[in-house]
């Protein structure tokens, strides 16, 4: 696809209302608009094939039975951390991965259904990766804002 492809004012208006409501219908979101539901589906169809528009559900994962969430800080010795972290990736309770600087190499959130399969998670499963030096686990103990709507989808220069 055209590399230099940018979102313009109409594009944002449309991930702003999928943002509203992700399970609007074309149809809806061009009455919003005053567009027609045509040019609404042909714009998500470009953004996506630019990637620069993904639609996903997201899901409350407490509603699913998961009761811990926790966050685990990841020094890596020995080995390049991309390695270290595309393997943390692969294991199912983990749920995001990150690459990160400072005293960490990767930080990576997870999700676990009792706090019984934390020693296990921690001891058996992530330990087994060769590389990891050290872990700083942390606990979240209360949610305060779970929101993944959260880069700005302004025009360049408008911030």
């Amino acid at each position: 696809m055209n590399e230099k492809f940018e979102i313009d004012d109409i594009d944002r208006s449309i991930i702003r209302e999928l943002r509203r409501n992700g399970r609007a219908t074309n149809q809806q979101i061009a009455d919003r608009l005053e567009l027609a539901a045509a040019t609404v589906s042909s714009r998500i169809r470009r953004m996506e094939q630019a990637n620069k528009l993904r639609v996903i559900a997201v899901s409350d994962f407490h509603a699913h039975g998961y009761d811990l969430l926790l966050e685990i800080a990841i020094e890596v010795e020995n080995r390049p951390a991309s390695e270290v972290a595309r393997e943390l990736a692969k294991l199912d309770e983990v749920f995001a991965v990150h690459l990160v600087t400072g005293r960490y190499d990767i930080d990576i959130l997870v999700v676990l259904r009792t706090f019984d399969e934390l020693q296990s998670f921690v001891s058996e499963k992530v330990s087994s990766i060769r590389g990891i030096r050290s872990m700083m686990p942390a606990i979240a103990v209360d949610v305060v804002k779970y929101r993944f709507d959260v880069a700005p989808i302004v025009a360049k220069g408008k911030m």
